[in-house]
């Protein structure tokens, strides 16, 4: 009996030890695909920020060190900071406040001519 105990361990631990591999393998391929997510999100004209900062937080947590994950941290840090300068700003109020400045002028100058003649 000691002896099949002696041969039945090492088969076990590697048998363990395949499945504890197999599954960081596939923790980490899902956290490859979380990434790439977050950043196809950050390319996006209007993306979801805390999806993102989600999606990179899984990565982080699977243990991944890429380049990859400074880039997605590096996009999202500078769309915030994009987001935050132009916020409360829109292209169409600053168009309309220039049209009124550049008509008011014009009217008077189009009435004084008329006045004269």
């Amino acid at each position: 009996m000691a002896i099949e105990a002696a041969l039945i361990k090492p088969v076990v631990d590697a048998l363990l030890a395949l499945f504890r591999e197999s599954s960081d393998l596939k923790l980490k391929r899902s956290a490859e695909r979380a990434l790439r997510e977050a950043i196809r999100e950050l390319l996006q004209a209007n993306p979801d920020e805390n999806r993102a900062q989600a999606r990179i937080a899984i990565a982080k947590a699977a243990g991944l060190l890429s380049e990859d994950v400074v880039l997605a941290e590096g996009m999202l840090e500078k769309h915030r900071a994009t987001r935050a300068a132009t916020r409360g700003k829109s292209a169409t109020g600053r168009r309309r406040a220039r049209q009124e400045k550049l008509a008011k002028p014009a009217g008077k100058e189009a009435g004084d001519g008329q006045a004269r003649g």
